[in-house]
């Protein structure tokens, strides 16, 4: 006998985001805050920026790993539709949008924004490219951010679910997704993998620079052809 409806909690609600998707969502908020807040040379956390920066970029080769194998709400395959943008713009247009158990089509495009545009931050930021081209994406990034909490905002107010705390405990309300079941977790496979992807950017990152994950100036942390020119000679001067 299905069972499934004794319990009240299980009942009103239904699994839609795992538990390894959320903690990286809020792992890079998180991550994200302080590098924002890290970005000054005056601020008292600047000696943080570039090891914030390289645990950002942990972070996204998890997420880009997990969303190939991760549970069914996170895996691009699942999510990523451009057919549904259409449908999803016009009923926006019309104040009515549909509620999507998991991201809906223009949440779907700003996750590959945001993920793209988070990868090009901390690539300009390690490699040392022009400051200026550096700062330009980070606050393209900046803004993007802005508008993705914007968004969630309105669509919680407009579907009436509450996304942010669907992000905190994995669960929407049955009652607006009626037909829906519970999604499908990840495998026990797909967390080692998505773990071997991590582990593996931090061994290439220590590779790149044995320092990336400690306290440095944002000089020490760039490899431009001008700053390791610099840092040559020092090195000679050293031995």
């Amino acid at each position: 006998m299905d069972t499934s409806q004794d319990s009240p909690a299980r009942g009103r609600s239904i699994e839609v985001w795992d538990f390894p998707l959320r903690l990286f969502h809020w792992l890079l908020v998180v991550a994200i805050a302080l590098a924002f807040l890290s970005s000054e040379e005056e601020s008292p956390l600047a000696a943080w920026h570039v090891p914030v920066g390289w645990s950002i970029a942990v972070l996204l080769a998890f997420r880009l790993t997990w969303g190939f194998v991760g549970g069914e709400h996170a895996r691009f395959a699942q999510f990523v539709k451009p057919s549904a943008l259409a449908a999803h713009i016009k009923g926006l247009l019309h104040g009515r949008p549909e509620a999507t158990l998991g991201h809906n089509a223009l949440g779907a495009l700003s996750v590959l924004l945001l993920l793209g545009l988070i990868a090009a931050t901390v690539w300009t930021g390690a490699v040392g490219v022009d400051e200026e081209v550096h700062e330009l994406i980070a606050y393209t990034l900046l803004g993007l951010v802005a508008l993705h909490i914007g968004a969630v905002v309105m669509m919680s107010f407009l579907t009436r679910e509450n996304l942010v705390r669907a992000m905190i405990t994995g669960r929407k309300r049955r009652d607006r997704h009626p037909t829906a079941d519970d999604a499908r977790p990840p495998s026990p496979l797909a967390l080692i993998l998505a773990t071997l992807a991590a582990a593996a950017t931090v061994i290439g990152v220590l590779a790149y620079d044995p320092h990336s994950f400690q306290p440095q100036t944002r000089e020490a942390g760039e490899h431009s052809p001008d700053v390791d020119s610099v840092k040559a000679p020092d090195a000679e001067a050293d031995r």
